[in-house]
Formats: C-alpha cells, sequence, structure tokens
C-alpha cells in the first residue's frame, strides 16, 4: 500500500528518536497528512495545552499520494496547536520537501518535548538523528538551507525550516522549505522556535514502491492529468498567469478588501496583479515575471519566479535580494498591497522576499499592517511608536516594518503577535480583520457570502484553503453560483470543506480542484492504497476530519460565539460595485449550516453525528 507503513517519534526533552509503525487504522479513516497528522495529534495532546509550551507536539505529515507519480503529490501539512489562534493549526507546503521525505520510508515525524539547546532533524533514508544547531540559530532560512547542504556535503538534501521569526515567537511565523515554498499559516513555525527546533533535513533514495495496484494506478494518473491540461484553469489560467490572474477578477466583482476592509475594490489592482507582472518596466524595461515553476511532480506549475527592479528604493544597497527568487502569489500581493492600499509592485515583492527569507506569513503579516495604518490614520498610533509615519498607500511604510517583524525589532514586535492582540491593546478590537484570531486573506465576505461563511466557521481561524467557495462563486466551478445570495451556501461550504480535507488528506495540491473532483481523486487512491475508497467514502472521511478538528476546538474552549465576523464585515456595506450596499448575511446562514453539519444548535456535533462518522 502506499503509506510507507512507519513514523518517526522525536522526544527533544530526551534527544532520542525512534521508530514506530504507522497506526494503519486510523490510516485507513484518515487517510493521511491533514487527517492522519490530526488524528495522531488530537489523541496524543490536551487541547487546553499552552501551544508554545512543551506539552504541545508538532507533526510533519505526508499523504499515500506524496511521492507518487500522481500529479501534485509534493504537499506535506504540518500539525500542531496554533499560537495564533489558540485553535487547531494545520498548515500545507509544497515544493520537494514533502516527496523527499516520503522517499526516505516515513509517513510522517511527531516532534514532542523540548529541547534544552537548537537541534535540527537529520534523516537519510533510515537513518534519523537530531544533530547541533547552534550555529543556525539566528540565521535566515536562505542561510539555514544553504548550510545545513553545505555541512552535510549534499546539495540534493531538502530542508523544512525556521528563520529568526520562528525563533522569535512571532504568532504567524512559517515553517518554509525549499527557500520560497510554506506552511504558512496559524505560526506553525513558532511552535517549531519554542522547542529550539530549527530545521529537518531529508534525503530519501527509496522512492515510493509500494503501490497496491501499479498499473491501475498508472491508468488513473495518466487519466487525472489529461483532464488538468484540458481545464482552462489549471491547463492555460495558472501556469500562465499564476494564481495573480484573479487579482482583476476580484477586484471586478467588488471583493477585494482594501485599506483593511474599509473599502471593496483597489484603484491600484492592475498595478500589482499578473499583468503588471509581465509587462516590461517603464524603468529598466525588463519585466518583473522571469518564469513559473513547479511543485513536485506538478502538471500546472503556478509558481512565480520574479526579479526585482534593481534601482528600486528598498533594494538599493542590498545585491542579494537581485537575483531572480520566488514571486508573488495572489493572497501575498493582496495583503502586502491592497490591503494596505499599497500600489507598488516593486516594495510588495521586497516584503514577500523577508517574509520567505525569515519564515511568517504575509497573509496575517500584511492584514496587521492593514489594522496598524488605520489605527495610524485615526490618530490612535503616532509616528513615534511606529518608527514612520504610516499612512494608507505608504510603500515606505510597508517596507521598513516588514524589516522590523522579521528581525524582531521596535513595532515589529507588536506586528509580530498579529492584529487581534494589537487591535485590543490599542482599544480597537473591532480592527481586526480576522475569525478565531488568524487574519482574512483577499476575498470580501460581505461581495462573496460562502467565503464569509467559511472564515466564520473555519477550524484554524480565518482561511479560504479550507473552504474554496470562490471557485463556485465566482469561477463557476463546478457550478456558478450567486457570491451576493446567501441562500443554499451552507450546504456548498460545507461540501467544499469536506471535499478539501479529503483532498488535503491525499497528499496532493487543493488547486487539483479547480478541474477534479472526488470522482477523479477515487481511483488514484484507490489502486495507490489497495481499497476501494469511493466517492462517498471520501466524502465521508472528510467529514470525518471536519468534525474531529471542531471536536478538538471545542474542548480547547471554541463555542459558537467564535464562529464569527468582524462588526465591519456585519453592518458596514460594501461601498461600490456589483456588491454596493450588501453585508455578510452570517446570522441567516450559520444555524442552516450547523443543521448541515448535524451539530446541535450550539455548534457541537450531535451523538448521531459522532456515531455515523465513527468519532
Amino acid at each position: 500500500m502506499s503509506w510507507a507503513g512507519k513514523i518517526l517519534r522525536v522526544n527533544l526533552t530526551a534527544g532520542t528518536v525512534k521508530s514506530e509503525p504507522l497506526n494503519r487504522e486510523w490510516a485507513q479513516a484518515y487517510i493521511g497528512s491533514r487527517g492522519l497528522g490530526t488524528k495522531y495529534l488530537v489523541e496524543e495532546v490536551d487541547a487546553k495545552v499552552d501551544p508554545l509550551s512543551p506539552d504541545n507536539k508538532i507533526i510533519w505529515a505526508t499523504g499515500p499520494l506524496t511521492g507518487t507519480m500522481a500529479s501534485t503529490g509534493g504537499r506535506y501539512t504540518v500539525i500542531t496547536k496554533g499560537p495564533l489562534t489558540g485553535a487547531i493549526a494545520c498548515s500545507n507546503s509544497g515544493g520537494y520537501w514533502g516527496a523527499e521525505f516520503k522517499m526516505a520510508g516515513w509517513d510522517m515525524v511527531i516532534f514532542e518535548g523540548k529541547s534544552a539547546k537548537p537541534v535540527y532533524l537529520y534523516v537519510n533514508d533510515d537513518v534519523a538523528e537530531l544533530r547541533d544547531a547552534a550555529h543556525l540559530w539566528g540565521k535566515s532560512v536562505w542561510e539555514t538551507e544553504e548550510m545545513i547542504k553545505k555541512g552535510l556535503q549534499d546539495p540534493l538534501a531538502r530542508v523544512s525550516s525556521i528563520g529568526k521569526a520562528g525563533e522569535n515567537g512571532v504568532l504567524f511565523a512559517a515553517v518554509v522549505n525549499d527557500l520560497h515554498r510554506a506552511a504558512g499559516r496559524s505560526g506553525v513555525g513558532a511552535v517549531m522556535g519554542s522547542k529550539n527546533l530549527k530545521a529537518i533535513a531529508v534525503r530519501g533514495t527509496k522512492g515510493v514502491g509500494n503501490i497496491k495496484d501499479p498499473k491501475a494506478f498508472m491508468a488513473a494518473t495518466k487519466a487525472a492529468k489529461k483532464v488538468l491540461a484540458d481545464n482552462g484553469v489549471t491547463g492555460t489560467g495558472l501556469p500562465t498567469m499564476g494564481t495573480q490572474v484573479l487579482m482583476g477578477v476580484i477586484n471586478e466583482v467588488g471583493g477585494l478588501p482594501t485599506r483593511n476592509h474599509q473599502d471593496n475594490q483597489f484603484e491600484g489592482a492592475m498595478d500589482i496583479g499578473a499583468e503588471a507582472m509581465a509587462k516590461p518596466r517603464a524603468t529598466d524595461g525588463k519585466k518583473h515575471l522571469v518564469t513559473n515553476q513547479a511543485c513536485f511532480g506538478c502538471t500546472i506549475a503556478c509558481g512565480r519566479i520574479s526579479k526585482m527592479d534593481e534601482g528600486h528604493f528598498t533594494i538599493e544597497n542590498k545585491p542579494q535580494y537581485r537575483g531572480a527568487n520566488g514571486g508573488l502569489e495572489y493572497e501575498a500581493a493582496w495583503a502586502l498591497g491592497a490591503a494596505n492600499g499599497v500600489n507598488d509592485l516593486e516594495c510588495l515583492q521586497y516584503a514577500n522576499l523577508l517574509c520567505n527569507e525569515e519564515g511568517i506569513d504575509p497573509i496575517s503579516f500584511g492584514a496587521t499592517v492593514g489594522a496598524v495604518m488605520e489605527l495610524y490614520g485615526m490618530g490612535v498610533l503616532s509616528k513615534e511608536q511606529i518608527g514612520i509615519e504610516a499612512p494608507f498607500g505608504s510603500a515606505r511604510a510597508l517596507a521598513f516594518l516588514a524589516e522590523e517583524t522579521v528581525n524582531g525589532r521596535g513595532f515589529g514586535k507588536e506586528i509580530g503577535q498579529g492584529s487581534k492582540r494589537l487591535t485590543a491593546k490599542y482599544g480597537h478590537p473591532e480592527l481586526s480583520m480576522s475569525s478565531k484570531g488568524q487574519e482574512f486573506p483577499a476575498y470580501d465576505a460581505r461581495a462573496i457570502q460562502g467565503i464569509g461563511l467559511a472564515y466564520a466557521t473555519s477550524n484554524r481561524g480565518g482561511c479560504h484553503l479550507r473552504g474554496y467557495t470562490i471557485a463556485s462563486e465566482v469561477l463557476g466551478i463546478p457550478v456558478k453560483t450567486d457570491p451576493l445570495e446567501s441562500q443554499g451556501k451552507p450546504e456548498l461550504v460545507k461540501a467544499f470543506q469536506d471535499t478539501t480535507a479529503a483532498f488535503d488528506s491525499s497528499g496532493l495540491c487543493i488547486f487539483t480542484t479547480f478541474a477534479w473532483g472526488l470522482q477523479d481523486l477515487a481511483p488514484q487512491i484507490s489502486a495507490a492504497c489497495g481499497d476501494q475508497y469511493t466517492i462517498e467514502e471520501l466524502a465521508k472521511i472528510g467529514e470525518r476530519i471536519w468534525n474531529m478538528e471542531r471536536e478538538f476546538n471545542n474542548r480547547a474552549g471554541f463555542t459558537k460565539a467564535d464562529d464569527s465576523l468582524p462588526p465591519r464585515l456585519l453592518n458596514e456595506a460594501c461601498k461600490t460595485g456589483p456588491a454596493k450596499g450588501k453585508v455578510n448575511e452570517l446570522a441567516t446562514m450559520l444555524p442552516l449550516y450547523y443543521a448541515a453539519r448535524g451539530w446541535d444548535p450550539e455548534g457541537r456535533p450531535t451523538a448521531e453525528t459522532r456515531e455515523r462518522l465513527s468519532l
């Protein structure tokens, strides 16, 4: 079967590394990656644990299709209790690390306790050991990866690590691999730093050779790849334009949150979108976008590689940022740009590079800066407090605050606590555009009703990736629904959430779902794992995972009151565009969502639901 069949358990307190067999029963019921890793976490960790204490655990998990010939089979997840939210945290990353770990013969690695000194884990096929990382502490992700490879004398090793942000306890610190791919949200990097764990370096030479039915698997993956190639989004749009193709689309429907959600359309959207990245600059005649890039096994290749204008003020004396490097994706471009009213593409790329280099989530960072800029405009925060004049639209303020935050200096320390804590400290908690303490991504919940419900009910806090109803509400995939209409959205959100949980657990990228449904995933998992996973069974597994996460949060102290949106989105109507006059209709949708989920009116899974899902 396509699971490796064994996991690593690392006790950082004792300094021990042990192998143990994978729980096959759990693997059958939760597939892998997000589902299976979360199952281990909820069984082993008290939901009320302090996320940054040694009693919390952190897990890197692959799926049964990770490292295989399935398209996009390079994904892995990092699962823990998140310090930004206090809720379940599960962040997904692409690149090559996940496939390398699986090819070394492991399904997951569980870290528990806390090391007395900085360490990193080195895995070379069956050999796994903790090594001293004192020389790596204080180094950036980029420096760490280079130093580890040189120290191992192995340029093919893959590294998953944190930068200074994770070490310094930035609550939205990320775990970064392959220089610019990240398990980005919820502060998983801060948990890693709290354990004095700097990195995991992996070299895997075994491959994934335990596919149950190789011929059926080859046929299933070949057919699925053709579906991706023939689809307009996965076959043409994403390879050519990347996720940045959405900037103009979302702005046009009036769903681009601007200036901390005060506005829902950005007049500078076309200056920071895909078209601008592909257009020669007036300054030097060169294009910002160099090429696209794919993660392991990916036939979509939505990644961007960009090169900055060498004369831009942000890098005048910083040659290290002048080469080709990981480029802007839509969420980062929005958070660093429209959320703050900044339309300087080069500045956004500079801030994005800092996020990659030191390991922070650009969504939470940019959205928190948006709150800071609003507080500055209100006179609540001053230049003296922030360290710079910080009105909306200031590229220099954005660059300065990015530098301060990733390095843990000055007002950057406050930004590093996230918008919920920052706005509460300065007396305006209503200005945090977040749910459960996690900042919203690039879609206005008033203009796109379903995504507002998805934000409010997401188990990891404000998030689009847990139920991307934008596909249906804006792009018409798999069916077109009216973004301004709340009717039918509870059922739509539930379906997207359950399906996404199944895809996340397989080890594949959810961008495949622009073209694939569970009918495309089922034959691939069935052939790889040896069991007949029907569409209905995969949907049920996704629902089981969702409810398992929900119950962990309930035990952690979350209630119906936390399934909420900021007052601005419920009471202040959109000012322009197709959504003019609209607020989010959460109060109407939430009870219907609970009913569709089989939960009681307080948002708790009923006994019948728990029995049906074998929880």
